[in-house]
């Protein structure tokens, strides 16, 4: 198979679909890799690494597309790069279709088969393609607070840790799971006074078990959630619904209530944010203000951390595209029903239940596109 990896082209991403070693596995299991010139530059990978590992290098990404059968990525393909999608082409990258209309009519449009990586799941019921950004973009929520929180940023003027004589910023982070956990783990190891919020009641006991007296936890309910952001000076959206739009869970009359200053760091922003006044930004352009509250919605965070991030995705994605490419992607997903999971869209029809209810298109089972 002809496996092509062109340079992602959103704005300020730095990752890449492939690392060397990646591209030297696949070639080593008799594929052909093509990648885009300079497509590893920002993860620090230059085009030698990729010739030694016996990749070609191709000049543009119309090559790229033009030649390969299977596309490999990080981020949703931009309209340009779905312009040259083609009938019975692979694509295998993050989608994140749920909020996303126009991505999503695109891909249809295309006729390709596009599997995505934050669907796939695994047998302990987790999602293993999204986990490594997931935990990536944890660590760096409570960071990226801390940066938004300085008076010179529109926050509070509040020093994490604080010194001693004055107290530590408080920090809500909504959402015990990957995200949650990490960006719990790294305020708590800033100095802050950190409580989680969950709904599930094993995974609040598993955190407390885990963790002790590093963050507190409570039940996420209307009302406890309403007291602390009261108190916050930071909270940090961790809710995932997967293959589906994020919940609202904070309504632009809360802000209101908060302190002035105070910072959101929406890591749901992917999925349409949890909170309501949530609009997607950039590295280049990352925090604005509403209300008095300053908001953190960088819809790639991870690509700040480009080389850690690309080489944990890389780690992560490279069985499943090596079983794309060795089988084909019917057998490779009748033969592992959680790679079948990541099917979202196949032949000019969505195949994902929660997409369509989010965007209100029909859907065909994947088990049926599997049959075409």
């Amino acid at each position: 198979m002809k496996i092509g990896c062109p340079k992602e082209i959103k704005p300020q991403e730095f990752r890449v679909g492939m690392t060397p070693n990646a591209a030297r596995e696949a070639v080593d299991h008799g594929h052909q890799v093509l990648i885009e010139t300079g497509a590893g530059a920002g993860a620090g990978f230059d085009d030698a690494a990729y010739v030694a590992a016996g990749a070609k290098i191709a000049g543009t990404a119309s090559e790229i597309f033009a030649a390969a059968d299977m596309i490999v990525k990080v981020k949703e393909p931009q309209a340009a790069e779905r312009a040259m999608l083609r009938e019975g082409q692979l694509l295998f990258t993050y989608l994140h279709l749920a909020p996303d209309p126009e991505q999503t009519h695109d891909l249809i449009a295309s006729g390709a088969t596009c599997i995505a990586y934050e669907t796939v799941t695994d047998a302990q019921g987790g999602l293993p393609l999204l986990a490594p950004m997931s935990e990536v973009a944890g660590r760096l929520a409570p960071q990226v607070g801390a940066w938004t929180l300085q008076k010179a940023n529109g926050g509070r003027g509040v020093l994490m840790g604080g010194v001693p004589g004055v107290g530590p910023a408080q920090v809500v982070v909504i959402g015990g799971g990957v995200v949650g956990t990490h960006a719990a783990r790294i305020a708590a190891g800033m100095g802050a006074d950190v409580t989680v919020l969950d709904r599930s009641l094993p995974r609040l006991r598993y955190l407390d078990d885990v963790f002790g007296r590093q963050f507190r936890t409570g039940y996420s309910s209307a009302g406890l959630l309403a007291e602390h952001l009261e108190r916050a000076d930071m909270v940090i959206g961790a809710v995932l619904i997967p293959g589906a739009a994020a919940p609202k869970l904070v309504s632009r009359a809360q802000l209101a209530g908060m302190k002035h200053g105070a910072a959101l760091v929406d890591v749901a922003i992917d999925q349409g944010g949890c909170f309501e006044t949530s609009r997607a930004t950039t590295h280049q352009d990352p925090i604005y203000e509403v209300d008095g509250i300053m908001h953190y919605c960088v819809a790639n965070m991870p690509g700040a951390v480009a080389r850690t991030s690309t080489i944990a995705l890389g780690n992560a994605t490279m069985p499943f595209m090596l079983a794309l490419a060795d089988k084909g992607w019917k057998q490779a997903c009748q033969d592992d029903p959680h790679l079948l999971n990541g099917l979202n869209v196949h032949a000019g029809k969505l195949t994902y239940f929660a997409v369509g209810k989010a965007l209100g298109i029909d859907v065909v089972s994947p088990q049926l596109a599997l049959k075409e």
